[in-house]
């Protein structure tokens, strides 16, 4: 049986002292650039716009794997399943934000990808965007 962690988890609303509004899913960006594993590395790269970073999702949305700053930097032709970091470290949407700023931190992230209990791929919380959401708090 699903409890409130899992309730968090997933992304749905939580209340009292710290409620959803001051945790990663309320600032993550679910606009963040995603591709298939048997796509050319070449081809993400031209579309990132941005970004600095594609996240490798199966045809399920679960998170596979990250292109990273020197994978891109790369000419290599090859697919982004074989150019990727597998099973990258990610966050809830219920991650508190001065946890996650500080995992960040500890692990020279600029962002962290955030996922489902299921590891589906709801979106990223950058550094930046974390840190403004806690200096306006």
């Amino acid at each position: 049986m699903a409890g409130k962690a899992d309730w968090g988890s997933s992304g749905l609303p939580l209340e009292g002292d710290d409620p959803s509004a001051r945790r990663a899913g309320a600032f993550m960006r679910p606009d963040a650039p995603t591709c298939a594993p048997d796509e050319r590395l070449q081809d993400v790269r031209a579309r990132l716009g941005e970004w600095d970073t594609s996240f490798v999702l199966a045809a399920d949305g679960v998170l596979l794997g990250r292109i990273g700053r020197s994978a891109l930097a790369s000419d290599e032709d090859v697919s982004t399943e074989e150019a990727m970091t597998e099973g990258p470290s990610t966050i809830r949407p219920s991650a508190r934000l001065d946890w996650s700023i500080r995992r960040m931190e500890k692990n020279d992230l600029s962002s962290l990808p955030v996922t489902s209990s299921d590891g589906r791929f709801l979106g990223v919380l950058t550094r930046e965007d974390a840190e403004r959401a806690l200096l306006g708090a």
